[in-house]
């Protein structure tokens, strides 16, 4: 009889295991699709199903309850997923729980609300992040000029910032493209843009945008962009009352004081800049360090950038920023590549560097209650993406290191909040 109830007590506690299952996104080299992996992240939080970012295990695993639902949907979008049993998971939670060991589990709760801020007429290629958000299938909405100064802003935790020129120099493609039909447009719709919201200056209504932007930071939302959306920002911002463009973009000259007129105080990131207003080179100040491969100072075989190992019970947002299955990613061009680091004001955290160059790629602050992460480049898997060259197909680049970056961006608004430890 004894040995009969011990025989069921077993078989009891085996069946409960069998039926404590979880399902664990492995995020490291085994992992097939790492970008749809996000998206199905986010898939569960917009179900209302709360998940967990192990960081650095397994290159930033994700553990989710083994439900049908959730299953189907891995499957579906081919992503590699692992069925654990409880006392796995138990054993994972004790090795992340280690004080010795550089983990961290995270708790994602609620799906942001995501706005990508984007010129009506432009196409998802046009712009790395929204064919990522695409690709991954998470949703968003588009938004631009109007929007934002009719003060949309508030209904979105977390915007995007197509690479945008927050100056009114039209991106200074006018050295280069002038007698070109595109740019000629981009002119022309930009001024008819600023003239229907009762601004004389693509500049001033540019202005008025940044300014609505900084205060959606400083209300505690989250902003990240790419390319010339970081450096024109900053720039806007500090010539805020200076007219920094030259006649052919306003119609009326520079102030020849410009440059002394500059307020670093009201940038994000950067200080100390010097402006380029020549409207035939095609940039903006001399943040930018394009030119080291442009004059082969860097060469596309030499240029990466590495990711910093932070503490990740400690300083658990840029863990999360940084989430990765390698350490050292490939770099790529943009009208913004990267960031020289004399121009980094001195409280902004560099997330990735080139050390060759002696540049940041990947920066983040915070500001008032809210954060924001600049990222140099436009498309990680076209080192030299020109105007009208087509889009690159995710498809062959399903694990793409330099994309998995601008999606921990978006679940990191997800993340239980959780105070800095001191």
């Amino acid at each position: 009889m004894l040995n009969r109830f011990f025989l069921f007590l077993l078989l009891l506690i085996f069946s409960s295991q069998l039926k404590a299952t979880q399902l664990l996104v492995p995020m490291d080299e085994s992992q097939t699709n790492h970008l749809k992996a996000y998206g199905l992240a986010f898939w569960t939080l917009e179900n209302s199903i709360t998940i967990e970012w192990l960081l650095n295990y397994r290159g930033g695993s994700f553990l989710m309850p083994h439900l049908k639902s959730i299953e189907e949907e891995l499957i579906f979008r081919g992503i590699r997923y692992e069925v654990l049993a409880e006392g796995q998971v138990n054993q994972i939670r004790a090795q992340i729980a280690n004080p010795d060991v550089n983990m961290e589990i995270v708790q994602l709760e609620k799906a942001p609300k995501i706005a990508v801020y984007t010129p009506p007429d432009k196409q998802p290629w046009d712009d790395a992040v929204t064919m990522v958000l695409e690709y991954a299938e998470i949703n968003y909405e588009k938004i631009y000029d109007s929007a934002i100064v009719m003060g949309m802003l508030p209904k979105y935790d977390w915007l995007h910032l197509h690479h945008e020129d927050f100056t009114g120099q039209y991106g200074k493609f006018y050295g280069s493209a002038r007698y070109q039909s595109w740019y000629q447009q981009q002119v022309i719709t930009a001024e008819k843009n600023a003239k229907n919201l009762g601004f004389s200056k693509v500049s001033e209504l540019k202005l008025a945008v940044a300014k609505n932007l900084k205060n959606f930071v400083i209300g505690g939302g989250f902003l990240f962009t790419m390319c010339s959306g970081t450096d024109s920002f900053d720039i806007g911002l500090a010539a805020q009352g200076t007219d920094i463009c030259e006649s052919i973009f306003d119609g009326d000259p520079s102030d020849s004081r410009a440059q002394e007129k500059l307020d670093f105080s009201q940038t994000f990131a950067f200080k100390d800049f010097h402006l380029i207003k020549d409207p035939m080179i095609y940039e903006y100040s001399d943040i930018d360090a394009t030119d080291l491969r442009n004059n082969r100072v860097i060469t596309e075989a030499m240029d990466q950038f590495s990711l910093f190992d932070f503490s990740a019970k400690w300083d658990v947002i840029p863990t999360m920023l940084t989430q990765c299955h390698v350490d050292v990613v490939k770099g790529f061009m943009g009208q913004t590549t990267d960031f020289r680091k004399e121009f980094i004001k001195s409280n902004v955290l560099i997330l990735g560097e080139n050390k060759s160059a002696g540049t940041a790629r990947y920066i983040h602050g915070e500001m008032g209650q809210g954060t924001w992460t600049f990222y140099g480049g436009h498309d990680p898997e076209d080192y030299q993406h020109l105007v009208n060259d087509p889009q690159t197909d995710l498809n062959l680049h399903p694990n793409s290191p330099g994309y998995r970056l601008i999606l921990n961006n978006i679940l990191f608004p997800a993340a239980k909040k959780k105070k800095r430890k001191t």
